[in-house]
């Protein structure tokens, strides 16, 4: 009926399948499956295209997509992300046996599978160096703004399981931050950590792995090893009224810019 509505503005989308059909092993299929959705953002304005009516599916979607230009769906709730204790954990990705998506295992040279590297589940051991390499002052001052935030959070099984999470970064930081809070340190959690794993998956694969790095501490990560007693790649501002020497003005300049720091001379127009 409207060539516009209903063909022009079809989001044409390899990514959106329906149950029992799956993807081939197809180099450039992959590919598309990534580049489809970039298209579709330029070409029709924005992440909501899979609401205009035409691209709009027939069955209801829960997901935790929120906002964003032209967004339709009023969402309920507090939570937009999974998993939570507020919301119960909804919505959360369906098993295999609420009819969530699982890959065919097709047989090639070897199974196709849906799988992660053991990699994406070293989640702490980043947190963990930033931690150890800061100083004492800023440790302190880190505690203080976790403090400030989490006093805020209602949900004391929101609360509890942000201080899990900080005692696998590390001990003292979950201690001073609980200590502040009038709280203890929750050993176990009812759920687990991750919870964010294919329908047809083993949970016990995808929990966080404790993984040590090969650097316990870096100094170019905290502000008290930074060089102080350079000027170099600082940027200096040269204020030159009328009257000034210009001779002396840019054996400054040429100074402070062979001790590497970039130079700017302002003056007001004649």
């Amino acid at each position: 009926d409207n060539f516009f509505a209903e063909t022009e503005q079809v989001a044409f989308h390899i990514g959106n399948m329906v149950p029992g059909i799956d993807f081939t092993n197809d180099p450039l299929l992959q590919g598309r499956l990534f580049s489809y959705t970039d298209t579709q953002l330029l070409r029709l304005g924005g992440p909501n295209f899979h609401e205009i009516p035409i691209n709009r599916p027939l069955a209801e979607v829960h997901n935790n997509q929120r906002d964003g230009l032209m967004r339709q769906t009023i969402n309920r709730g507090k939570t937009a992300h999974s998993p939570n204790t507020i919301s119960s954990g909804c919505p959360f990705q369906a098993g295999i046996m609420q009819g969530g998506f699982t890959s065919f295992a097709e047989r090639i040279d070897a199974h196709k599978i849906r799988e992660r590297s053991q990699s994406f589940f070293d989640h702490f051991s980043q947190a963990k160096l930033f931690f150890n390499s800061q100083s004492e002052p800023e440790k302190n001052h880190l505690t203080d703004a976790l403090c400030f935030e989490l006093g805020k959070v209602e949900a004391i099984a929101v609360r509890e399981r942000m201080l899990n999470l900080l005692l696998q970064i590390d001990e003292s930081l979950a201690a001073g931050v609980a200590y502040k809070l009038g709280m203890h340190i929750p050993k176990e959690l009812l759920t687990p950590l991750n919870q964010t794993k294919p329908a047809d998956a083993d949970p016990e694969k995808y929990r966080p792995i404790v993984k040590e790095g090969s650097l316990p501490r870096s100094k170019a990560l905290s502000m008290a090893f930074t060089v102080k007693d350079s000027i170099a790649t600082r940027k200096i501002a040269i204020l030159a009224a009328d009257g000034v020497n210009e001779d002396n003005l840019f054996k400054v300049k040429d100074a402070l810019s062979e001790e590497g720091a970039l130079c700017l001379i302002v003056m007001l127009p004649k």
